[in-house]
């Protein structure tokens, strides 16, 4: 049965035949270099419909053991072919070239072989049909039978896949048992593992637990199989400074008949693995075979660490090109390249060793340098031990492919980068704190942060994790903190803000932070992070730091946020336009931040590319990387305005303008400074829980706020003294901090219909809200504004919080907000006509902006009504505080009785 084509198949291979033409025609030649460029195209534009990978001049291993290469392959997710294309000039006989490839050991289980007039299917060592080009309905079938193709082994993994994400449970669940009853019965175990969490206990952190030994051990054990198979010598394995502690823990309870029988049913799991892993022909494609694997694997074992951890392996053509740059850069700036001695590299996240591995094929060819760098001069951290063991294999296989002998790679080490705050700190007040979480694992582990905290790092290179804070609090899954780091960030980036709002603790901040602090007098930091900090509010505090602490920077700014641009100017993006998929569908950005103390007198010379338009696919950003060193880039020489913008900057006499407000005035004691028009400002109300304080009616929101107490009324019940309830919180209903935070300190909570009220939840759309300081997560000061039951109407001019990515809007209310009722994913910044602060209403205007309008308008004879003393009724806010006075500085001008009128 032929399925019926889809719509874009008929038109590609009509732009096939139109591009052909035009190739003939221009260059006046038929040749292969020339016309294959046309069903190169064709063969790229229908894969991304099948989700694979066109990779030109394809390297592949002959039965033979000799080494070809092919016009092109169609590889899936897993790096594993789907098919090939070979291509033959016109002037050749095309059976005549088919016969010679298949005596060279061409594959003969899926390819096309095609001379631009005619395309020949063969499979399964069998030619199955042949096309004339021009025949759209005879190709079109060609095509489909090629693409449909799939290869057993392929089969076998996605079935394995589906079961092994049915089975983890139930093996996790038996691992756990078995080392719980070692625990109880095995006392050769359990003294072991007592000695072993003893040891991180004093080494590490104080906080590690049992548990967390526990669940290292559980990881090691599930992956050390694939790990073993995937490369002909897996012996690393066994080896591994590392793998030793673990090995030699497992062995004291888990070995034999025990072992196999709890792990047999993730057997064809492996074996599609060891299957599939056959049919990767070269090093290189073994190894992003390998982190396709454990990318695979670590989302299905543990999602919540997958995102905290942000896995997200960085594709080759960004790793060349980072490193290729951050080589010309030493070259340009200290005279230096990254292979010469004394240039002490270090990628402090090193995920699956990519950018090690590209260093050490960058450094190919030069080999008695090499071995030097490897042993002494390239350096990497990682976290996870999944990552870990990943970029153990990498790194040792990448060299023993390159020089023909084994090494171990010695400057690995186990150890959160964050945590490892030793090396940023003078040798006279260095901590002893080595890491989080197994950072002293193994007593070689200790040696190698030390010696690694020693040195002076020439270049910090790497991708640091993109994840951003939980969204949910169900989730249970929030970033660590790192207070050292953070307090940095405070110190710097933050005091430094202009931000209203400023929170700078996204992990690549934090990475930031840490590699400027790490970095050596003279060197070189290569990012590739998100690209907020080139234009977001929040971040005018970081790139005031960066021109202080750098001489040069070099930004190539790739776009890609897809939430942001999508649907502007009529373009709608999509998954092909981002860098990282949608695992992190965010812009990105390339930064090579400069340090060089002969400069440090001269201001930061600061140069900008945007090289790819909004349009721009994934493809064609890697093309344009892969095609223009740094070198041949045009730079856009930036000069920050006093604001520390860097783009989007504009001509104007804004600075002459009255501020609306600032966050000095509004926190300026009674007799601070008044600078500014409006008083007192507030973000919209921040519920955290929308689903349950919002509806339609009040009977609605009603019946859903009571439910949602009874569920809390029943949880607080339950609640012990050591709280290790928490651990097991009704998902049914919405946690978040503020409401676990009334959870320990044990507070109940009754419903009060008084907070039933009406506000502004999106553009022209009122809902009904249940406003609660209990229940709502942050109301800021618009209890002040809007009374305490938030029922008061009171004229406000409503805009878009300046640090949003959003586009602007301005609307006029009469009631409470919300924080996104300027649209979702921005703020909302509410200016009332008046305000409560002292228990009185009066206005929100200041004394400062009312003389600075009356000298504009020396013409105004009759003072605003807003002057005028004119008494405020009383019960303004249902009782509270009345008849209190205003404190000195408070606002001054009690309103008319209409402005106040619920």
């Amino acid at each position: 049965m032929i399925r019926r084509p889809k719509p874009y198949e008929p038109a590609l291979i009509n732009q096939f035949l139109n591009e052909l033409d035009r190739l003939r025609s221009i260059s006046g030649t038929n040749r292969e270099s020339v016309v294959r460029e046309a069903f190169k195209d064709l063969l790229k534009n229908w894969a991304k419909q099948h989700d694979l990978v066109f990779i030109a001049e394809f390297d592949f291993e002959t039965p033979a053991k000799e080494r070809r290469q092919i016009d092109g392959a169609l590889l899936h997710s897993l790096r594993v072919p789907l098919g090939y294309w070979e291509a033959k000039d016109e002037d050749d006989d095309l059976d005549k070239e088919i016969e010679k490839k298949k005596r060279r050991g061409y594959p003969q289980d899926n390819i096309i072989f095609e001379d631009s007039r005619t395309a020949v299917l063969i499979q399964n060592r069998q030619e199955v049909l042949r096309a004339p080009v021009d025949d759209t309905a005879r190709l079109e079938r060609l095509l489909e039978l090629f693409f449909s193709y799939e290869r057993p082994e392929i089969a076998q993994f996605r079935k394995a896949v589906e079961q092994f994400k049915a089975d983890l449970p139930a093996v996790l669940g038996a691992l756990r048992e078995k080392i719980e009853e070692a625990n109880k019965t095995n006392a050769t175990f359990g003294a072991a593992e007592v000695k072993f969490l003893g040891h991180a206990k004093e080494t590490i952190n104080p906080a590690v637990t049992m548990a967390d030994v526990h669940e290292m051990l559980i990881q090691h054990i599930l992956t050390e199989e694939i790990f073993s198979k995937i490369f002909d010598d897996g012996e690393f394995h066994h080896q591994n400074n590392i793998a030793k502690e673990l090995y030699a823990l497992e062995e004291k309870f888990f070995t034999g008949t025990a072992k196999k029988q709890t792990l047999k049913q993730l057997e064809p799991y492996y074996a599609a693995i060891r299957t599939a892993a056959t049919q990767i022909p070269s090093h290189a494609e073994k190894q992003t075979f390998l982190k396709v694997i454990y990318e695979n694997f670590y989302k299905v074992y543990n999602q919540k660490a997958a995102d905290r951890l942000g896995v997200i392996y960085t594709p080759n053509e960004i790793v060349r090109f980072m490193i290729e740059s951050a080589d010309w850069l030493c070259e340009k700036h200290f005279g230096k390249s990254l292979i010469d001695k004394g240039v002490e590299i270090l990628d402090p996240a090193v995920g699956t060793g990519t950018f090690i591995c590209e260093l050490l094929e960058h450094f190919r060819g030069q080999r008695v340098k090499l071995a030097y760098k490897y042993k002494e001069e390239l350096h990497a951290n990682e976290v996870a031990i999944l990552p870990y063991y990943v970029a153990n294999l990498n790194i040792e296989a990448t060299y023993a492919a390159i020089t023909g002998q084994y090494a171990e790679f010695p400057n690995l080490c186990f150890v959160d980068t964050l945590d490892n705050v030793a090396g940023l700190e003078t040798e006279a007040n260095a901590t002893t704190s080595y890491g989080d979480l197994f950072g002293a694992l193994s007593e070689e582990n200790v040696d190698r942060i030390k010696r690694q905290n020693k040195r002076k790092i020439s270049v910090i290179i790497g991708n640091p994790p993109y994840n951003a804070n939980q969204m949910n609090e169900n989730d249970d899954n929030k970033n660590r903190t790192y207070p050292r780091i953070d307090e940095r960030i405070k110190a710097t980036y933050i005091k430094e803000s202009t931000a209203q709002k400023t929170k700078l603790y996204d992990m690549y901040a934090r990475f930031f932070r840490w590699a400027s602090d790490r970095l050596n007098k003279d060197g070189i930091i290569a990012f590739v992070s998100n690209r907020s900090f080139v234009d977001a509010r929040s971040f005018d505090g970081f790139r005031k730091c960066f021109s202080r602490e750098f001489q040069f920077g070099y930004i190539i700014d790739l776009g890609g946020d897809i939430r942001t641009l999508s649907g502007k100017d009529g373009i709608f993006l999509n998954e092909d336009h981002t860098i990282f998929g949608l695992s992190a569908a965010v812009g990105i950005a390339i930064s090579f931040l400069v340090k060089q103390h002969s400069q440090v007198e001269q201001a930061c010379k600061i140069y900008y590319s945007h090289p790819c338009d909004i349009r721009a696919t994934r493809e064609a950003k890697f093309g344009f990387l892969s095609t223009h060193p740094i070198h041949q880039i045009e730079f856009e020489s930036i000069r920050p305005d006093k604001r520390n913008n860097w783009i989007n900057l504009t001509d104007n006499d804004f600075d002459s303008f009255l501020p609306v407000a600032s966050k000095q005035k509004k926190a300026s004691k009674p007799q601070g400074i008044e600078q500014a028009i409006f008083e007192l400002f507030s973000l919209g109300v921040v519920t955290n829980r929308d689903e349950w304080v919002y509806a339609d009616s009040a009977s609605q929101v009603t019946a859903k706020v009571c439910f949602l107490l009874e569920k809390y009324a029943s949880t607080l019940l339950k609640i012990g003294e050591d709280n290790q309830d928490l651990l097991q919180l009704d998902s049914s209903i919405k946690w978040t901090r503020l409401l676990k935070q009334q959870l320990l300190a044990k507070r109940v909570i009754n419903f009060d219909r008084d907070c039933v009220t009406q506000a502004m939840y999106r553009p022209f759309i009122q809902r009904t809200l249940y406003f609660s300081k209990q229940l709502n997560e942050m109301q800021y000061v618009t209890p002040k504004i809007f009374g305490s039951r938030g029922n008061h109407r009171i004229p406000t001019i409503a805009i878009t919080d300046p640090t949003a990515q959003k586009p602007f809007m301005v609307l006029a209310v009469d009631r409470l907000c919300d924080l996104h009722f300027v649209g979702a994913a921005a703020g909302t910044l509410c200016f009332p006509l008046s305000n409560q602060t002292s228990g009185t209403r009066l206005d929100n205007i200041t004394d400062w902006a009312l003389e600075q309008f009356r000298a504009q308008y020396e013409s105004a004879q009759n003072p605003s009504p807003l002057a005028e003393g004119v008494p405020a009724p009383a019960g303004t806010d249902e009782g509270e505080d009345e008849g209190s006075d205003p404190s000195p500085g408070a606002s001054r001008h009690p309103l008319p009785q209409a402005l106040t009128k619920d």
